[in-house]
């Protein structure tokens, strides 16, 4: 199995300079950059450039992603707080309904209203 994969390494490669490249690359020639000048490397070169691109996209879509994960947070913060002033206004609203209360301004202002002692009576209508 392994010499067949061989063989179809070895059908791609066309002289014995590119099987040479194929070897690994010293320490040195990393560092001298000499790698970026060999065949092999600018056959890949297209390849490298578009994973490139993809690794480039993934990190601005992350940092996209993180951003609307913060603007989610703090808009959820902000409902919960407006939810909060929303139930005390009504709260605060229920009690100043209250007869009792309404009374109590009342007679605070000096309007000079009274509470009706008799029911309230249905008028009628004659035709």
């Amino acid at each position: 199995m392994v010499e067949k994969q061989e063989k179809k390494d070895i059908e791609f490669i066309s002289s014995k300079e590119e099987r040479a490249e194929l070897k690994k690359f010293s320490f040195k020639q990393w560092m001298s950059g000499s790698v970026l000048a060999k065949s092999s490397f600018r056959a890949q070169l297209p390849f490298v450039i578009y994973m490139a691109f993809l690794g480039f996209v993934y990190i601005g879509n992350r940092y996209h992603a993180e951003k609307l994960t913060r603007e989610l947070n703090t808009l959820q913060r902000d409902l919960d707080e407006l939810r909060a002033e929303s139930i005390n206004t009504a709260a605060e609203l229920m009690f100043f309904c209250r007869q009792s209360q309404v009374q109590k301004r009342i007679n605070e202002t000096g309007l000079g209203l009274r509470e009706a002692v008799a029911p309230p009576v249905k008028i009628k209508r004659y035709e």
